[in-house]
Order: C-alpha cells, then structure tokens, then sequence
C-alpha cells in the first residue's frame, strides 16, 4: 500500500548536512498509528485504509467511534483518515489493528503533506491577493487599499453581480492545503520524529497527513533512485 501515516507538526530547526550547509526542517511527530478499517472495492466500491490516530478518553468522543475502532481491536482515537489504494491487491499486508510508526516511511525520499494552513481572518485585497493598491500621490481619496471598481467584472446575464471567481476581499487562510514532493532530511526512531526540509502548513500542533510523493520532477525523481 501507499505509505502514509498522520502526525502532528512540532516546530522548525536547522539540521547540518555533511559538507557544513545550513537545511531548515520541520519537526513532524509522525503516528504511532493503527489500521482502523480496511475497505476493498466488493464491500465499499474502491480500496483504502483507514488509519486512526491519538488516544482520546471514551467521554470526549462518541458511541459509533468507539464501537468502530472496538471492532479493530485499538482503543478509541481522536483521528481517523483515510489512503486510497490502487486496487486490493495492495492491502495483502495490511492488517486490522495493525501499528505503524515512523519506521514505515525509512525507505521514502520524499513526501506529500496535506494539513491545514493557519486561519488570518477577514482580509483586504492587498494582503490577500497581493494588489498593489492605488497611488499614494496628491488626488487619492483615502482610496489606497481598496479594491477599486468592480461594475466592470458584472456577469453578461445582466444581472449584476460580478462574476465567479472575482478577487475581494473576504476569509484568509483556515484552508485544506498540500505540498508536494517535500524532502525527508531524516528521521528519529525513539521519539516517533519525522524531518522535513522546508516549512508545512498549519501552526504548531497541527495535524498533517504524511504520505508517499505521488509525482517526482527528473531532479527529485534521480535523487530518490
């Protein structure tokens, strides 16, 4: 199967390599994690793995929760994700209850990372969307952050509304994100850390969804060979 596992975001470092250069890493404390449910295409339509993570008390979370991670054998967990497989095939290894730690990605260069980047509240479109604003100079009326017209982006319905798409204004940030092809620098069996160059989304204490890089450029994919 696509080796995958979920963990919590710790914080930045510097590691060294050999030849003295300077990486910035992010500290990823990377499962332990169980297999909470296996699915195959006869039973559910398509093939995945359910992967469960961080105990709970059974009083902060609920019945079916509990019943669910009961029938695989692990006591009640705070998170539950999924990794689609290929096809059942895959899952020959895979156990119920199984454990997975941060031995399950030595052999693995690079990774994807899905967490959710930090949330900014309400933004203008400078901070945003990056606009450069209207001038400064004398004749601007208190007009140097705002968006400027928008009657010009109005749909060809004549309705009035702008257009779809059009950007303003509004909520930043708080969204599901995911960098691709990061690269493993290295890993510490002991304290289930994960070290990843490069910064991830999310603050610290965030959860992420670590997996296996599904796309490699010719640079990366020679260096991961």
């Amino acid at each position: 199967m696509t080796k995958a596992i979920i963990g919590r975001k710790v914080g930045m470092t510097r590691v060294y390599d050999p030849e003295g250069r300077n990486i910035p890493v992010t500290l990823i404390e990377a499962g332990p994690c169980y297999v909470s449910q296996i699915k195959t295409r006869e039973t559910d339509g398509y093939s995945a793995v359910q992967l469960a993570y961080e105990d709970v008390k059974p009083r902060n979370t609920t019945i079916p929760v509990i019943g669910h991670d009961m029938k695989a054998g692990v006591s009640p967990k705070r998170v539950h994700r999924e990794v689609r497989v290929k096809d059942d095939a895959e899952l020959a290894d895979v156990e119920l209850g199984g454990r997975i730690t941060v031995e399950a990605m030595e052999s693995v260069r690079f990774v994807d990372i899905v967490g959710t980047s930090k949330g900014k509240g309400t933004a203008g479109v400078m901070k945003r969307w990056n606009f450069k604003g209207m001038s400064a100079s004398h004749g601007t009326e208190r007009k140097h952050r705002h968006p400027g017209s928008i009657c010009g982006r109005s749909s060809n319905r004549g309705t009035g509304k702008p257009k779809r798409g059009i950007r303003m204004g509004g909520r930043m940030g708080n969204e599901r994100v995911t960098l691709r092809s990061l690269e493993v620098i290295g890993q510490d069996k002991e304290q289930n850390l994960l070290w990843v160059k490069g910064p991830v989304p999310g603050p610290r204490q965030g959860l992420l969804l670590i997996r296996e890089a599904t796309r490699l450029y010719k640079r990366k994919a020679a260096k991961a060979k």
